[in-house]
């Protein structure tokens, strides 16, 4: 392990959607690295055009030559091409948002969106958007998917990362995860947010990392039996078919 390396990265993935501006401190509690440290990286990033700092907030944000290693990750053609149509398909069949994800460190972070045209949502998951692993729906996903070994693993770094909330959050993630190995799926109907209905199916593609493929719609229009006997079954079927798709393109 290069440290220097391994810190510099820990710095340029604490910018996150929403987080366009952050100062040393900031970055210091996000990372947790030593203030000092930070500085002395920012300088780094700075002068290799990574980051930009802007005197007048005494901050810093993303530059060209970071933003275009997150373009090439998601810019990723048979993501966008044959994804996005399958998923464009499944959003106009079930009127939902439609979102394919993979892991990031201890997140899950966005490759594509299709929404139908019909959907009303008041959520945005543009590529990109990142989401607790421990905490979120495809984050549980993907942890079902996983080899028994690689997700213990990772839910000791989870445990540490939690810390008293610990006890909480490993309950849901536990039951979730249970709910895929049962379905194939695991959902939520309402538990996130009263209004909206989620469900997520983990994907296992050659010659890629874990995938997860989800879908979040309006509790309104979706009772919990429609997403537990339809959507869910649609999501696994569809995320089986784009598994084959893309590890034949790959």
């Amino acid at each position: 392990m290069v440290m220097p390396l391994a810190r510099g990265l820990r710095v340029l993935t604490a910018f996150r959607p929403g987080c366009t501006w952050m100062g040393t401190r900031e970055l210091a509690d996000d990372t947790g690295l030593p203030r000092p440290t930070v500085t002395r990286l920012l300088q780094s990033l700075v002068a290799l055009g990574y980051v930009h700092h802007d005197p007048a907030r005494r901050k810093y944000g993303l530059a060209a030559a970071a933003l275009s290693l997150g373009y090439a990750a998601v810019a990723d053609a048979a993501i966008h091409d044959i994804a996005g149509a399958e998923m464009a398909k499944l959003a106009d069949a079930t009127d939902t948002c439609v979102l394919l994800g993979t892991r990031n460190r201890l997140d899950m972070i966005v490759l594509e969106t299709r929404v139908s045209t019909q959907a009303v949502l008041d959520i945005k998951f543009p590529p990109g958007a990142r989401m607790s692993m421990a905490t979120s729906l495809m984050g549980w996903a993907l942890l079902a998917g996983l080899p028994p070994a690689e997700r213990i693993y990772l839910e000791r770094h989870m445990e540490r990362e939690a810390g008293p909330k610990w006890s909480v959050v490993r309950r849901q993630m536990t039951e979730k995860v249970a709910q895929v190995h049962e379905l194939g799926f695991c959902m939520l109907h309402g538990e996130w947010k009263p209004a909206l209905a989620c469900v997520a199916a983990p994907m296992r593609v050659c010659g890629r990392p874990p995938m997860v493929l989800a879908c979040v719609g309006r509790t309104a229009r979706m009772a919990r039996a429609r997403v537990e006997l339809t959507l869910g079954p649609q999501l696994v079927t569809a995320a089986k078919m784009l598994a084959d798709r893309l590890a034949r393109a790959a």
